[in-house]
């Protein structure tokens, strides 16, 4: 997107900038805001929930905290490193990753560990898994459409039956064939078969997904945008919460104000309207347009309706045990549970635990928003969760002393055969407004980290304060195959070397 800032930001006026949503994206373009922009600006972020930090938020339950999918500081973007630590200081741990997957009954090292990996699949399934890879190296799909085809093009089919079908139809809900190989291309990057047993026999890892330590704030991720809005509101910015943007109203493609519903008092819904200069969306774009009025065109209407999500629960569970397990978290590929991947958050921090004989582990299962799983009771999902960790092996039920659940609707924009067309629709609209953007996972329906949501925020700001960039071009994870620099002002992040392909 090719937005120009306002003639007030051009001449060094006072501007308000509206935002909506207080997660990582949200925050970031206040902060961002009020870094660059030299007391000229004044950020408003409106959040729906009591928390900040959207996904990435830390939920609390009698002290035992939890962190919602598992977040990584991690990133070689040197402007969002910096941005964390600029604003966390030196509170945060460093973490050692350790993780497992769980498959036909055993457990395996991720990263892949080759003795670990041959000891288990045996030497006959191991020859044969080589054979797959090599008749796949000679004889490849000639398309990547789907997932199933990328996937099986560099590992070989064999192991994409075994290590990437059961895990990925679990989390989405849908045939591999129906995924679209860009997703596969966002996560898996430009890691191969032969990468990986290469990292396995040298013990390098040199790719993003694969890192063996990380940054972690001590209280859980959502400490990090608690950091953020205190700054933001210390600067002379707002952070108002339990206050939901239900319309945005515009003149043509020139936004207006949009219309606030504070309900932090059930009782009295205060229904008021605010207006800005400029305006930064990151709630789910699907939301976005359908809040529009005048309504957006009838074929953008068409387009946000087909795109989809996906959406998961946390069990989270205390246990009258020390750490059952040693790993920050475990893939669970085998169908015969639910549960698709599970967390031990001492591992992350110390200080999520206040209890040290006992354990707190987070189950995280992926469904649909209304689905049965979606439906079902927290009593009837606890005692679940603890059927199937003693199925695991990892803990018996009756170690289960307390718990709750926690559901997360729109966790992951999925990658569907509809989703890139639909996309390309509603961004070239999006792009026409002159004062309107939309950023973040969810602003843009792209499942991507915090770093990328950091970044899409980051350069939405700077547009807003004189720069030319385009954040539909932006993909941060070509920073993990070279050395990544935001554009400079005046040039546009189009201009830049486009090693986009591969991603987190």
């Amino acid at each position: 997107m090719s937005v120009e800032a306002k003639q007030g930001a051009e001449s060094g006026g006072k501007l308000t900038v509206g935002i909506i949503g207080g997660g990582p994206a949200g925050l970031t373009a206040a902060y961002e805001l009020q870094k660059r922009g030299a007391g000229r600006v004044t950020p408003i972020v409106v959040e729906a929930s009591d928390q900040v930090g959207g996904i990435s938020r830390t939920e609390s339950y009698k002290g035992y905290r939890f962190d919602i999918g598992g977040h990584r500081f991690f990133t070689k973007v040197g402007e969002v490193d910096e941005l964390w630590h600029e604003v966390l200081g030196d509170k945060f741990v460093k973490r050692p990753r350790m993780s497992r997957i769980y498959y036909q009954g055993k457990y395996y090292a991720y990263p892949l560990k080759i003795f670990n990996a041959l000891g288990n699949m045996g030497p006959v399934e191991s020859v044969r898994i080589m054979a797959s890879y090599a008749y796949w190296q000679v004889f490849p799909h000639r398309e990547e459409e789907n997932f199933e085809q990328w996937v099986t093009n560099r590992f070989g089919g064999r192991l994409f039956n075994h290590f990437f079908r059961s895990y990925t139809e679990k989390v989405w809900g849908i045939p591999c064939t129906e995924i679209r190989a860009d997703w596969a291309a966002q996560r898996i990057k430009n890691l191969s078969l032969v990468k990986a047993v290469l990292n396995a026999v040298t013990g390098a890892n040199d790719t993003a997904s694969l890192i063996e330590e990380f940054n972690y704030p001590p209280l859980g991720p959502g400490q990090m945008w608690e950091a953020f809005r205190e700054s933001v509101i210390a600067k002379g910015g707002q952070v108002r919460m339990q206050t939901a943007a239900t319309k945005i109203f515009r003149t043509g493609m020139h936004v207006d104000a949009i219309e606030l519903k504070d309900w932090s008092n059930p009782d009295d819904v205060k229904v008021t309207r605010l207006e800005a200069d400029q305006f930064i969306n990151s709630m789910p774009i699907v939301e976005m347009i359908e809040a529009m009025d005048p309504p957006a065109p009838a074929h953008i209407q068409a387009a946000a309706k087909k795109l989809k999500y996906r959406d998961f629960l946390v069990v989270a569970l205390v246990l009258d045990i020390p750490d059952p397990f040693p790993d920050n978290w475990i893939y669970i590929h085998s169908p015969e549970v639910s549960v698709g991947r599970i967390q031990n958050f001492r591992s992350w921090s110390e200080a999520m635990v206040p209890n040290p004989n006992h354990a707190s582990i987070g189950m995280e299962l992926f469904c649909h928003e209304g689905d049965g799983l979606w439906n079902s009771s927290d009593a009837d999902l606890i005692a679940q969760a603890g059927r199937e960790l003693e199925f695991l092996g990892l803990a018996k039920a009756s170690n289960i002393i307390d718990g709750t659940v926690i559901r997360q609707p729109k966790a992951y924009p999925v990658y569907d055969g509809d989703y890139r067309a639909a996309v390309d629709t509603l961004s070239e609209w999006i792009n026409e407004f002159d004062n309107f953007q939309t950023v973040g996972r969810n602003g843009m329906h792209r499942y991507n980290n915090q770093d990328h949501s950091m970044l899409t925020a980051m350069l939405a700001a700077r547009i807003i304060l004189g720069e030319k960039h385009d954040i539909w071009n932006v993909n941060v994870e070509r920073s993990y195959h070279e050395e990544f620099t935001v554009a400079k002002p005046g040039q546009s992040t189009s201009d830049m070397p486009r090693a986009l392909e591969a991603a987190e």
